[in-house]
């Protein structure tokens, strides 16, 4: 039994040799994907740099869907060994991987963040409802008359909205359509103010996502790229502008920036990790089975991502603000990436 695993080791190695460019072997992790996993993944990496023999992981911010598009394109070392997500990967994206030999995909969920919207904080305090939201970033939206028809957005300020939001003009940056960030902001933030409207509600599937996951391109929102720190200095310095980021953003920038309250909740590590505020999501990475024992670290990298004193109620990424999932909820996930346990198609 011990010649055959030897032999699949060696042969295993072999196959990703052979699909690899021999001037890009390499000995360091490589990691692409997510803004906002991007923190959390770092500390880990410089951590693990520094009290371990293997160099510190090589990480690149690309947005959760170019990371897995990425990830995506095959095994060997001239590919990513990990991609790190803010919202769990699409069966598109599965078969992607599948269809260009990526067979074997090791999800970690990682724990809990929030998305955002906030303000400088010098403002006063806002509260914005899911539906004044939708209002004012979708691209089309219900007739203001009451008819039961969508039209263009015909919002240009947040008092357009209501009287009772500020009498400035509606200006919001945001994600762009690689981010996880943007995808978990249209499915939970925008969907759920959407879905206020019966006659919309009444669409078909498709229809539904069309109307509501498509923001506007006339001016109030605007494509930040993957950088969230951009936004946070823009904020910082304009009053007038708001941002949609991960809630770590704003755990690190309290001193410039504040919350603008969702439906009456603040987003904080509590209403967060117990599902009250609105707009939470989890937060993931994959793992490249095939890169395991081929590229050096890999599976110590992970067992230190799924360690108590990393993601745990007291570890030291909470102090950078990610959300910890319950102590059953990780020694579960800790155990299935210890195990190195693939997706299946069934996962979906």
């Amino acid at each position: 039994m011990k010649l055959k695993a030897a032999l699949a080791s060696v042969a295993l190695a072999g196959s990703i040799a052979a699909v690899s460019t021999p001037a890009m072997a390499r000995d360091t992790i490589s990691i692409v994907g997510s803004s906002t996993v991007y923190p959390f993944a770092t500390v880990v990496a410089e951590r693990f740099g520094r009290n371990t023999d293997f160099p510190t992981p090589r990480m690149e911010s690309t947005g959760s869907g170019g990371g897995l598009s990425i990830f995506c394109q095959g095994i060997g070392t001239q590919h990513p060994d990990i991609t790190n997500s803010s919202r769990p990967i699409k069966k598109s994206e599965f078969d992607l991987c599948k269809s260009n030999g990526v067979e074997e995909i090791v999800e970690v969920r990682i724990g809990s963040d929030g998305i955002v919207i906030a303000q400088s904080a010098q403002n006063e305090k806002l509260d914005l409802s899911l539906e004044q939201v939708f209002l004012a970033l979708a691209k089309d939206v219900p007739d203001p008359s009451g008819a039961e028809k969508l039209v263009p957005n015909p919002y240009k300020k947040w008092s357009d909205i209501s009287s009772e939001l500020p009498d400035v003009a509606i200006s919001v940056m945001g994600p762009p359509p690689t981010s996880g960030t943007r995808d978990a902001f249209v499915e939970i933030a925008m969907e759920g103010g959407c879905s206020k409207y019966p006659f919309i509600k009444a669409m078909s599937k498709n229809d539904f996502r069309a109307v509501c996951r498509s923001i506007r391109e006339d001016g109030p929102f605007i494509d930040a790229g993957e950088n969230d720190n951009l936004i946070v200095q823009r904020l910082s310095r304009d009053t007038g502008t708001y941002g949609i980021f991960g809630y770590s953003f704003l755990a690190e920038n309290r001193n410039v920036i504040q919350a603008v309250t969702v439906d009456g909740v603040e987003p904080t590590q509590e209403t967060i990790g117990s599902d009250q505020y609105p707009v939470a999501r989890s937060l993931f990475f994959y793992v490249k089975k095939a890169h395991v024992g081929v590229v050096p670290g890999i599976q110590e990298y992970i067992a230190e991502f799924t360690s108590e004193g990393a993601w745990g109620d007291n570890g030291y990424m909470v102090d950078v603000g990610l959300i910890p999932m319950p102590r059953a909820d990780r020694m579960e996930v800790a155990k299935r990436a210890k195990e190195l346990t693939p997706m299946t198609a069934a996962d979906f």
